[in-house]
């Protein structure tokens, strides 16, 4: 028997394999959503934080770290629709400290060794990941950029985190003072884009970033519990985060609760990783994504504007030399803003799913040719591809299909 084109053995079994990984130490707890053809079903297993004490809950607060690149992306898409800027206009006209980039003759030299850049950032090189700064995934210590990221304090361009002590202007100017990684539209590198948008939004905008996206994204979506940083009515619903431990697999407490760091609204809006949401928060938003931008009769963006977001942007050539590496983007795109499948990889990569993946534990797909959307919120942080919790919870979304 199924409901919603789900089978409900299947749903049981996922429930199952789930909660022996609770059991098993790897998360505290969970929470997992499937809609399907108007029917969703929330399963909600372990508890708040590692000691136990309180249960999960449906209504938790998880930090959704990357899951935050698609809302802000969606506000840039907002702010183009209503022709405040378009796709491939350079953002020197609002951020006037990206005019005049100098590009780095090769990665792991001086940055004294630099060429002028053949043209200017666009907004599409924003959404896009090609704007020539991202992040450098291994040995930190042969690039002389990153000892003066360092020493800017902009973190080798990982998370800034709500405790950063800059704001998105502060911020900007430090990041103006290097030269680019690479020229732009050459390489897609992860990340900073997303930093950059939130700086874009405001200026475009004429209001803070976090405004924006609560007046017009939020707000119309319903989705009560998104922010940059939880107040004090809500904090008992935050749920802990956690970091293993490389060698044993512990977990350790990366932030908690009472003494968490987003008690407070942070001085930079982190638009690649700063948001805190719920799973029924972020379900109204790929709800909207599947329905190409429309939401309970309102739209929110157009057919078409959704469609190209959710279309492969790179070329064969970006992907190869990209910061994830060839291997990464064998049946993967980039849009702009989310992940695109663009081969079948196993039963539950499918090509035209979109969505991202979340370094705090969190991951969210839609699946246009199966009217699906599939969301798993955990506590614990790591490279989504080797978090057996994840491989598992994809695999099972697959399996319950029972048409």
């Amino acid at each position: 028997m199924s409901i919603g084109g789900l089978s409900r053995n299947r749903l049981a079994r996922m429930h199952d394999v789930l909660a022996e990984h609770v059991r098993g130490g790897r998360v505290p707890g969970l929470v997992s959503v499937l809609s399907r053809r108007g029917e969703t079903q929330v399963d909600v297993v372990g508890s708040m934080a590692a000691d136990g004490r309180d249960p999960m809950s449906r209504d938790a607060l998880f930090r959704i770290a990357s899951l935050t690149k698609p809302i802000t992306a969606v506000a840039t898409m907002i702010l183009i629709e209503e022709c405040a800027v378009r796709l491939d206009d350079p953002v020197q006209q609002w951020l006037p400290e990206l005019a005049d980039r100098q590009v780095l003759t090769r990665l792991d030299g001086p940055l004294t060794d630099t060429v002028p850049a053949t043209r200017p950032i666009t907004v599409r090189d924003l959404l896009t990941f090609r704007l020539g700064w991202g992040q450098i995934m291994d040995r930190p210590e042969d690039y002389p950029i990153l000892t003066a990221i360092r020493e800017r304090d902009l973190l080798g361009f990982g998370p800034p985190g709500v405790d950063y002590p800059l704001d998105p202007d502060q911020w900007l100017a430090r990041l103006a003072e290097l030269p680019l990684m690479h020229q732009p539209g050459e390489k897609w590198m992860y990340n900073t884009g997303s930093y950059v948008l939130g700086v874009l939004i405001a200026r475009v905008s004429g209001q803070p970033f976090e405004t924006f996206l609560a007046r017009r994204v939020f707000e119309p979506l319903g989705m009560r519990d998104t922010a940059f940083h939880v107040p004090p009515d809500k904090l008992d619903r935050l749920t802990a985060a956690y970091q293993a431990d490389p060698v044993t697999g512990e977990l350790r407490l990366d932030d908690g609760i009472s003494d968490s760091k987003w008690r407070t609204p942070p001085a930079f809006p982190d638009g690649a990783a700063g948001l805190v949401s719920t799973v029924d928060d972020y379900l109204a938003f790929g709800r909207m994504m599947l329905n190409l931008g429309r939401c309970d009769g309102d739209r929110i963006l157009s057919r078409p504007t959704v469609q190209a977001m959710i279309t492969d942007q790179l070329t064969p050539a970006q992907k190869a030399v990209s910061g994830f590496g060839p291997t990464w983007f064998a049946s993967r795109g980039w849009g702009l803003g989310v992940s695109v499948t663009t081969e079948r990889a196993g039963g539950s990569a499918v090509p035209g799913q979109f969505g991202w993946d979340g370094g705090a534990g969190t991951t969210w797909y839609c699946d246009p040719a199966e009217d699906l959307i599939a969301i798993l919120f955990t506590q614990r942080g790591g490279f989504p591809l080797m978090s057996p919790v994840y491989q598992d919870f994809w695999t099972l979304v697959y399996q319950a299909i029972d048409d």
